[in-house]
């Protein structure tokens, strides 16, 4: 059993070095706490996924230049979010045709990094 997920809720990349907050901006979901509720399909970056301040991935084609450039010393470079694939795994109940989305959603960047929920934007709401 995990919250429902709602504009505003804290996320956070593993190679990211800020942490940033989910955008729903669809006026037709479902509202929690005066909040549009989240569902699995809100992984779209920049729309929905705002970046992580700097990455520091390897994975990341920016962060391998700068680091070489740098005679291999780390050197991030502005996170820039590759994501590909819903978030995971889905909730049991549908917002606006799409499985909810729960606090132990999880999505994967094509750079390496896996981004995960700290703080689900409303805290009255569990599922079931």
């Amino acid at each position: 059993m995990g919250k429902y997920v709602c504009m505003g809720a804290q996320l956070q990349c593993t190679f990211g070095m800020a942490p940033s907050c989910l955008i729903v901006a669809d006026p037709q979901r479902p509202l929690l706490e005066n909040k549009p509720q989240a569902n699995i399909l809100d992984n779209k970056p920049g729309a929905n996924i705002p970046p992580f301040g700097m990455c520091q991935s390897m994975g990341n084609p920016q962060v391998q230049a700068a680091t070489a450039a740098a005679q291999g010393v780390l050197t991030p470079m502005p996170c820039t979010p590759m994501l590909t694939a819903p978030w995971a795994p889905p909730g049991k109940i549908l917002i606006c045709n799409q499985p909810a989305l729960l606090d132990n959603g999880m999505l994967m960047c094509s750079f390496g990094g896996q981004i995960s929920i700290k703080n689900p934007g409303q805290q009255s709401v569990e599922s079931r």
